[in-house]
């Protein structure tokens, strides 16, 4: 069997847009956090600012006390989000497979796509090359017959491309540490192994060799932590089914609390959604509204629009934000997410009714946005709070 899984991995995504955008940042001790009040925490930073003592879960408080030469950024998803989706299509020019892995990696079927010379290396070097002529973003490439051994080639391999050629699996996993296998990492596992005094991949390759005793000391993960040790994975490369959405986030210029305050954030991404569905002539079966708090935890619920004027797509997400917000902590930032779309033609009606007077109402508002922009006319509410900004 041919290395037909490659698998890409660009190293802190986030670190190196910012540095693409501004390149001041370069070779500074950068500390990206998701907030700038004392409860935030560091999610990613460079290695200038981990040898100034920073490590990531890090209190933004205690590193902002510990070194003044780190410069903090607020994590801003948007824009990685973005540039997550223009590697995306930048990789998928290589193969129509294409499997994203979190915000920084990507699964890459290359079966039946011809190689120069047999060296699949090459096509390798081709896809680093294009990402780095188009997005200046560096990137790393592992190639073997599954995911699972390509993912730890780009965690352990310095090198920009390694290929672990078919049958040398467990030879390649052998003298690694033993949690770059993911079963490792359920706590019974981890613990065991602890107990056990194994620390090397090769420890459990030869436990394994018998089974029963293997079973009795890791239960139900056995079967697992067996097939990962030898290198063997049978998942498949599986592609996004929806790839198609509208993102909408607001980043708060102070964490806050305040309900008003956060009732006329809602709006406004509401009804900016409301205006882009109108836009396409769709409605959504899945709207997500996302929330991000001040410590580092997330919140979100999902609804459904059945109709793309302003005041319904408005309350089916205020009602996900009520339903959302559960913590006394302040908010960070709010994120809608749109996407499984579907056509929607407004039926005229003899008789005025409430929604078709919604839409009525909502049309007028898109003529001005259409001619001056979304955020040319607001509703009353939203002004006052958040200003004309």
């Amino acid at each position: 069997m041919l290395s037909d899984v490659f698998y890409l991995s660009l190293d802190s995504l986030e670190l190196q847009a910012e540095r693409t955008i501004d390149p001041s940042l370069r070779n500074r001790p950068i500390a990206i956090i998701s907030s700038t009040g004392a409860a935030g925490t560091v999610v990613v930073l460079s290695s200038e600012a981990e040898q100034e003592g920073l490590y990531r879960g890090m209190k933004v408080s205690l590193a902002k006390k510990k070194k003044h030469g780190v410069q903090f950024l607020p994590y801003n998803h948007y824009l990685y989000q973005r540039v997550n989706q223009y590697v995306y299509k930048t990789v998928s020019c290589f193969t129509p497979i294409v499997e994203p892995s979190g915000m920084s990696g990507f699964y890459m079927d290359m079966r039946g796509i011809p190689t120069p010379k047999n060296n699949i290396k090459d096509i390798g070097l081709s896809v680093l090359k294009k990402i780095e002529s188009r997005t200046s973003l560096l990137s790393v490439v592992g190639i073997s017959i599954n995911k699972l051994v390509s993912r730890i080639i780009t965690d352990v391999v310095p090198d920009d491309i390694h290929e672990v050629c078919s049958g040398s699996e467990p030879h390649f996993l052998a003298p690694l540490d033993y949690f770059v296998l993911p079963t490792t990492r359920q706590k019974p596992v981890c613990r065991m192994l602890h107990f056990l005094v194994v620390d090397k991949v090769a420890h459990i390759q030869s436990m394994s060799r018998r089974i029963e005793e293997f079973k009795t000391l890791f239960g139900t993960h056995a079967r697992q932590l067996i097939d990962e040790a030898s290198g063997r994975d049978t998942s498949p490369v599986k592609p996004p089914t929806l790839r198609d959405h509208v993102l909408e986030q607001t980043v708060l210029p102070e964490d806050t609390n305040d309900q008003e305050m956060l009732a006329a954030v809602v709006q406004n991404l509401a009804e900016k959604i409301a205006f882009h569905l109108r836009t396409r002539g769709q409605t959504a079966k899945k709207i997500r509204l996302e929330i991000h708090y001040v410590d580092g935890y997330n919140s979100s619920r999902i609804g459904q629009v059945h109709s793309p004027d302003d005041i319904s797509v408005n309350r089916e997400c205020k009602r996900l934000f009520t339903r959302a917000n559960n913590r006394r902590v302040s908010v960070r930032a709010i994120l809608l997410d749109v996407s499984q779309f579907k056509p929607y033609v407004e039926q005229k009606n003899l008789f005025s009714r409430p929604r078709s007077r919604d839409m009525e109402i909502s049309m007028a508002i898109e003529m001005v946005r259409r001619k001056y922009g979304v955020d040319s006319i607001k509703t009353a509410n939203v002004f006052h709070t958040l200003g004309s900004a």
